[in-house]
């Protein structure tokens, strides 16, 4: 199975780089750096090195407190941080790049060393381990990698899925893969779950007893900077002080028109209201601005640095690393990539910073997280546009149901953080 697996990758190596050239249509970070994807990079010297994979964005946030304590914990220990996406390795070199505080290697002091992960090449993953020479592994999330797992199993690397997350469609797609997938698993150290019914899904797929702890969700810790305040009060200045404003965040194609209608049915009841429209992905941030002007919008994008007037009815956050930001200038937050089928999105930083909470039907990478939010009545679940304008209405009309909802939100997310001590208390078996 495993050459067979292997085999396939390299038939289909053509058509991988032909969609990152493709790719590249939308984002140009995709037509750069593929040597580093087979293993072909410039390894500065390491000092016994902590490697953390963070795939895109997302994983990147949910590391970051993760590695700062590593950084911290263990001073001689340089860290290599991988992405996949070229949005995910923005993140990383604004994160930790000499601007940000923590320097990379080159500059003085530098202690990380950034690159792209590898393909699933055996040739690909022997470059980048023999280039790398990690003392452990540090997967976020759940990325399985049949021969990447494999040589870390032989060269007794230590690997460990961190804030593992599986959902049942993922823990169904995988379960089809047989022996090829107990295999890979069994190569993993260890993986530390976020609740327990992630820990069950991957257990009927064959992990040990043994080969799982539960562990909590990363993201619960996640630090919220202290001049975010002072931030957003200017940019909520420059929005409107008096008006309502909500978010749509991390929209996906076929959502944002939903969100847009919901916004029209919105304004016969609010007729002021802002809507602070945030794409997921930057290929798509100019296109969304377009799609709203089409609708008849006045329309101000993040990156023209204009403040919006009254007549202006769309601000379209079209930059990198501001989320946060703005959930904290909005009064209601609708998390998306829930009324289409992509799962839903990290709901816990509206919900940290006190703002009530919306989200479609589609939760399946959420699931226990946002029943978590429904049950602290923290969040209301819509199951289409017409119900979205309807609760984001209402909330907006109601400035004590939407106090009485983020500090829920507020109250449930202090209440659940700590996995950030456990997993370093857990890792220091490893990097003693």
């Amino acid at each position: 199975m495993r050459l067979f697996y292997s085999a396939i990758l390299y038939l289909l190596l053509p058509a991988v780089f032909a969609r990152l050239a493709w790719r590249g249509l939308r984002n140009r970070g995709y037509w750069y750096r593929w040597g580093e994807r087979l293993g072909f990079f410039q390894a500065p010297e390491l000092h016994e090195p902590i490697w953390v994979h963070a795939v895109s964005v997302g994983e990147a946030l949910a590391a970051a407190p993760l590695i700062r304590a590593l950084l911290a914990r263990y001073p001689q220990r340089s860290l290599v941080i991988t992405t996949t996406t070229p949005t995910g390795s923005e993140r990383v070199q604004a994160l930790f790049g000499e601007k940000f505080g923590e320097q990379f290697i080159g500059q003085p002091g530098g202690r990380v060393f950034h690159v792209y992960f590898p393909y699933d090449l055996p040739a690909a993953v022997n470059r980048f381990l023999d280039k790398t020479h990690p003392g452990l592994a540090l997967v976020m999330e759940t990325e399985l990698w049949p021969n990447l797992f494999r040589q870390c199993a032989r060269r007794q690397i230590p690997l460990l899925i961190a804030n593992a997350r599986l959902s049942a469609r993922s823990a169904r797609g995988y379960g089809k893969l047989g022996g090829l997938m107990r295999e890979t698993l069994a190569d993993i150290s260890l993986i530390a779950a976020q609740n327990e019914s992630d820990a069950a899904r991957f257990r009927t797929l064959g992990v040990r007893a043994d080969g799982i702890t539960v562990m909590g969700n990363l993201k619960f810790d996640q630090r919220i900077p202290g001049d975010l305040e002072d931030r957003a009060e200017a940019l909520r200045r420059e929005l409107g002080v008096s008006r309502p404003v909500w978010i749509a965040a991390s929209t996906h194609e076929g959502e944002d028109e939903q969100v847009l209608d919901a916004f029209a049915r919105l304004r016969e009841s609010h007729p002021d209201a802002l809507l602070l429209l945030v794409p997921r992905h930057p290929e798509r941030f100019a296109r969304v601005a377009a799609l709203a002007r089409k609708r008849g919008y006045a329309v101000v994008l993040r990156s023209e640095g204009l403040p919006c007037d009254a007549q202006t009815a769309v601000f379209v956050g079209d930059t990198l690393g501001e989320l946060l930001l703005f959930y904290a200038v909005s009064d209601v937050a609708f998390v998306a990539g829930s009324l289409v089928p992509v799962g839903g999105h990290n709901m816990l930083e509206p919900a940290a910073l006190g703002v009530p909470v919306v989200f479609g039907p589609h939760l399946f990478n959420f699931s226990d997280i946002s029943r978590d939010l429904l049950e602290a009545g923290a969040a209301r679940r819509v199951e289409n546009s017409e119900q979205l304008a309807a609760v984001v209405g209402e909330l907006l009309g109601e400035a004590a149901l939407r106090a009485e909802m983020g500090e829920a939100g507020r109250k449930w997310v202090a209440e659940n953080r700590g996995a950030l001590e456990r997993l370093l208390g857990l890792l220091a078996r490893y990097l003693s």
